[in-house]
Formats: C-alpha cells, sequence, structure tokens
C-alpha cells in the first residue's frame, strides 16, 4: 500500500519541510538567524491509542466489549490482535461471526465484542491503528472467571467457621467424656472405700463376739 505524503510546515518564517515514510519521524529543530534569533521545536510521531488500562473483568458466558480511541486524529484503518504465548494473532471476524464483533463507531474509534466468553478468551488484546506514516497500537487485558471466583473468599471464611464450630464442638464432648469418666472413678473408689469399711466393721463385731 502506497503510504500517502504529509507536508509539515513550521510557523517560522515560512519554513517547511515534507516527511515521506516512518523512518523520518522523530524531533526537527529550526533556527531563523537575523537581528533576533528565532528557534523552534516540534515532534513528529505517530498519535497514540487510548484504551482502559486497568484489566477488564468479566465472567464465563457473558459479553466483553473493549474499545479504542485516537482522539483528534483519523486512523486509515483499525486491526485487532489477540495474543498466543510469543505471538500475536489478528482477529478476523469473517472467520468467527460468532465469537467476535467488530465495530468501527467512527474514523478514529474501534470496538471489538467477544461473545460466550470461555477460560481461553483471557489474556492479552491489541488494536492497531494505520496512518500515513506509520501505526500506533495498544495493549488491553482481560481477565475472565468464573461466577465461584467472587465467592471463594466467603466459601474460606465459611469452611474456617465450620472447623472452628468442630473443634469447639469436639472439645465440648471430650469434656464431658473426661469429666463423666472422673465422676465414675470417683463413685468406683467411693463404693471401695465403703466396702473396706463396712467388711472392718463386720471383723470387728466377729472379734467382739467371740470374745
Amino acid at each position: 500500500m502506497k503510504q500517502s505524503v504529509i507536508p509539515i510546515k513550521l510557523v517560522i518564517a515560512g519554513a517547511s519541510i515534507t516527511v515521506l515514510d516512518s523512518s523520518k519521524m522523530g524531533s526537527y529543530s529550526c533556527t531563523l538567524k537575523g537581528e533576533q534569533q528565532l528557534s523552534g521545536i516540534f515532534h513528529l510521531q505517530v498519535p497514540k491509542i487510548e484504551r482502559k488500562e486497568k484489566p477488564m473483568i468479566s465472567y464465563i458466558g457473558d459479553t466483553a466489549v473493549m474499545n479504542c480511541e485516537c482522539p483528534g486524529y483519523t486512523a486509515t484503518s483499525w486491526t485487532w490482535y489477540m495474543t498466543n504465548g510469543s505471538k500475536q494473532i489478528a482477529i478476523n471476524e469473517s472467520l468467527l461471526t460468532d465469537k467476535y464483533v467488530i465495530s468501527k463507531k467512527s474514523a478514529n474509534i474501534t470496538q471489538l465484542k467477544i461473545l460466550k466468553l470461555a477460560k481461553e478468551d483471557d489474556g492479552e488484546y491489541w488494536c492497531e491503528a494505520a496512518f500515513g506514516l506509520g501505526k500506533s497500537k495498544g495493549k488491553l487485558e482481560l481477565k475472565v472467571l468464573s461466577y465461584m471466583a467472587p465467592l471463594k473468599p466467603f466459601l474460606a471464611i465459611v469452611v474456617e467457621v465450620v472447623v472452628l464450630i468442630a473443634l469447639v464442638v469436639s472439645y465440648e464432648i471430650y469434656s464431658k467424656k473426661v469429666k463423666r469418666t472422673e465422676v465414675e472413678f470417683w463413685n468406683l473408689t467411693s463404693l471401695s472405700y465403703s466396702k473396706s469399711e463396712d467388711s472392718g466393721l463386720e471383723s470387728s463385731r466377729a472379734r467382739q463376739r467371740r470374745i
């Protein structure tokens, strides 16, 4: 594809410069020497993509909507990519119409919809805007969770409470058993002591009778 020529004009003394390709992009300065020296510096670069920097969180089975925008600049085309390992794979909605929907809201806004989210959709996505002198990319991150994920902290607390209750109940049962055993032991001891006393009394009475 043939790239368009973009003339860049400096305000100082009508000086101008024409940039033909991305290799000539960078910082330029212009100085006008005379009775009073005037100078100017400008930076030529591809416009930056604006997007949501924080990870987008959605759930399995839902629809995720991601947007990229380049305010004030008109892109010739937009392309979406997904990261698979170390590779970036272009998303072609014509091949997966039941999965991806790409919408061009305007010349400087693009939108990607991912339908019927699965755990495999979790990862990094890139939007790329093409301009006359180069391309600009923006990265977005999507986290796909199961509906059980928000409940995990609650379930962990419930498990801790159940374990604590089980320990308390076990301790109470053990304490009651120990007390019961102690009571039975003292009852048996008292009974044995009583029998010993009765036997001693009977023996003394028998001795008194013989006398």
